[in-house]
């Protein structure tokens, strides 16, 4: 809609996660070194939480994007509370096959799965997104599937990306035992006032920009509206961008901004009566 005026070859503010628009601050870059040194560490358990739209999923895509071939991944998007039902998301996750197996059928046929693996020269690793979902059986039977091994190799990884509830879960009394198997654990917090900038420019240059289209005060505005939340920034400023075209403004200033600000306090779905 708005691309062609502001010379941009896409949209910069999409929500959707992308890898190749990731912004690494210094937050994001040290979660990402974490997720790296879990893997190449062969850690049993990589924690990696933080609230909702900081980023934690295009973390996980760029990870994809850049592993080494020898390692097998499977990533978990819709966590269950049941334990069967988590063993067959699992199974799915590397392409195995699950449906009309019992409990036990699905352990013994992953067990066999990581054997396999592992006998070929192939590292197994899980990666459960929004695991905050898990029920505590459902963590305790990843503990034991984490539990088979082969001499002193382990034949599996987990690595679990959740919001801030994951990280309560995990310090449940109940689940001790999980916890002490985490080897590597980071939170991603929001963006600071002078990474949001940062961030809206490095979007902007991705998307094709080659001019600064948000005045220094729009961007403070936007940093405090949104909290530094990435997912809220886009959002806002994908908002603001659709007014900045409507009107004809090829540069955004704090004006816009707060016009932007008001009509969805008063007009928006979520606007209060």
């Amino acid at each position: 809609m708005y691309e062609a005026f502001y010379g941009l070859t896409e949209k910069p503010f999409t929500i959707q996660p992308d890898p190749d628009f990731l912004y690494f601050g210094q937050r994001h870059s040290l979660a990402y070194s974490m997720l790296e040194y879990g893997i190449t560490n062969r850690s049993g358990f990589t924690v990696v939480c933080g609230d909702i739209g900081c980023g934690k999923t295009t973390l996980v895509r760029h990870l994809l994007n850049n592993i080494d071939a020898d390692i097998h991944v499977g990533v978990v998007y819709n966590t269950h509370q049941k334990v069967d039902d988590l063993l067959g998301w699992i199974m799915l996750a590397f392409d195995q096959p699950y449906e009309g197996m019992s409990e036990i059928a699905l352990y013994a046929a992953f067990q066999k799965f990581l054997i396999d693996s592992y006998t070929a020269g192939r590292r197994v690793v899980l990666i459960v997104d929004e695991a905050q979902n898990l029920s505590p059986p459902a963590l305790e039977s990843l503990r034991m599937l984490s539990n088979i091994n082969a001499d002193k190799d382990q034949l599996l990884q987990v690595v679990l990306v959740g919001q801030p509830q994951l990280r309560e879960l995990l310090r449940r009394p109940d689940l001790q035992q999980f916890f002490q198997r985490v080897a590597v654990d980071f939170f991603i917090p929001p963006l600071q006032v002078a990474e949001v900038a940062k961030y809206i420019e490095h979007r902007l240059k991705v998307a094709g920009c080659e001019k600064r289209l948000f005045t220094p005060r729009a961007i403070e505005l936007i940093a405090e509206a949104s909290k530094g939340v990435p997912r809220s920034i886009n959002i806002l400023c994908d908002m603001v961008l659709v007014y900045g075209f409507s009107s004809g403004t090829d540069k955004i200033g704090v004006d816009l901004v707060e016009e932007v600000l008001r009509d969805r306090s008063e007009f928006g779905v979520l606007a209060g009566n």
